[in-house]
């Protein structure tokens, strides 16, 4: 499974943020990891640097083998809570694509 990692100009530390994405990733997608073929995680700060709430947004779109495309995307406060949340919208989506292709077979 490749790992790609895109921020906006607002995002900070780069390779802090690289590395909380990828353990993140690593910990909760690690199960289906077999079924992808690539994860591309964007990571944007809709409010530069004004404080305005749920202002941190990442969309996680994940690559299934044979399969179509599958994205979600998640707003919060700070990005690891953004990044948390968009990776287990993320699982519960594979698991219900997974379950219908293993229903399929």
């Amino acid at each position: 499974m490749q790992i790609q990692i895109n921020t906006d100009r607002n995002i900070q530390g780069h390779e802090d943020v690289t590395s909380f994405v990828e353990g993140v990733l690593t910990s909760k997608l690690g199960a289906v990891s077999s079924h992808l073929t690539r994860i591309e995680v964007h990571l944007a700060d809709e409010s530069a640097t004004r404080k305005t709430g749920d202002d941190k947004r990442c969309t996680v779109e994940a690559r299934p083998e044979n399969r179509a495309p599958l994205a979600v995307t998640h707003h919060a406060d700070t990005l690891q809570s953004a990044v948390t949340g968009a990776v287990d919208k993320m699982r519960a989506a594979l698991d219900r694509e997974i379950g219908k292709m293993r229903e399929r077979r």
